[in-house]
């Protein structure tokens, strides 16, 4: 996945159009974008809309961002979506492993009551949205076999911490959240999952937008949320390998081939290890090239 777009789930509307965005996964929100009163509405138009999309051919994978756990909903959202079988559930809120350990558990039972694949729904954490998530990104590590994902967020991170705002001028992002970002890149290389990198909340600068994915490109991150369907093709095509480094990575990969009990390789005029080996493997892996 490169592209991961929020949809609110009360808006059958929206829904129809999210599918048509060319994103490669949906997040149906029935969180944040949810008011209280409309949560239970929320639950059934994202049910009907998952019901009939579920056997569409090349649709992107469907993934329903509930309630987080401390909210004492989220059992019924899951009552409300998991029948209609989502491809994930996405856990906003996370604070460590233990929440997804925990979410894992309420998935299970629903997979069991519902005649589902046993551990066929998986799961994407928010893993940054307070405080305490920050200090906990590195308990996800077999928390648990769904767990697919971390992304991190820093718009209600900095409502808990009182932060005025969580970017300068220059539009980058002030140092508290530059660190949550990149501890949520260790955090997924940790637990061996995919990096997902935040929002951009203004829709409206594509230029930023793609200049802060191939930041994201560039660090590590595999995949981008988005908010508005407009930035779904920026973030496609920025998290698309170029053809350089593709073919770069297969020259790698071919060195070490022919070299197989070598610990260090020449490519290029330049001395390459182990570490450039797996770079190189993961970045093929990510453009779905096998060769």
């Amino acid at each position: 996945m490169r592209s991961l777009l929020f949809v609110p789930g009360d808006s059958a509307r929206k829904l129809e159009k999210g599918l048509a965005s060319g994103a490669d996964a949906l997040i149906i929100d029935i969180e944040d974008s949810v008011a209280l009163s409309a949560k239970e509405e929320a639950r059934r138009v994202t049910a009907e809309f998952l019901a009939s999309v579920r056997e569409t051919r090349d649709r992107p994978r469907l993934y329903v961002r509930v309630n987080g756990l401390a909210t004492g909903m989220t059992d019924a959202d899951l009552d409300g979506v998991m029948r209609a079988v989502p491809d994930g559930i996405v856990l906003p809120k996370a604070i460590g492993g233990k929440d997804v350990a925990h979410l894992g558990a309420k998935i299970a039972v629903r997979e069991a009551e519902f005649d589902l694949a046993d551990g066929g729904t998986r799961i994407i954490a928010i893993a940054t949205e307070n405080a305490r998530g920050v200090f906990a990104l590195g308990t996800f590590a077999g928390a648990s076999q769904r767990l697919d994902g971390l992304a991190w967020g820093g718009e209600d991170l900095s409502a808990d911490i009182g932060a005025e705002t969580n970017r300068r001028n220059d539009g980058h992002y002030t140092e508290p959240y530059r660190l949550a970002r990149s501890l949520t890149l260790f955090g997924a290389a940790a637990a061996e999952v995919d990096a997902i990198d935040a929002v951009y909340t203004n829709f409206r600068d594509l230029d930023g937008l793609a200049a802060e994915c191939r930041e994201a490109r560039r660090d590590g991150f595999v995949a981008k949320m988005a908010i508005h369907p407009a930035q779904v093709p920026v973030i496609n095509e920025t998290f698309v390998p170029s053809q350089e480094a593709l073919e770069r990575a297969k020259a790698v990969i071919a060195a070490f081939a022919t070299n197989p009990g070598a610990g260090v390789v020449g490519v290029d005029g330049e001395m390459l290890d182990r570490p450039h080996l797996t770079r190189a493997e993961r970045l093929l892996a990510r453009a779905g090239d096998k060769s």
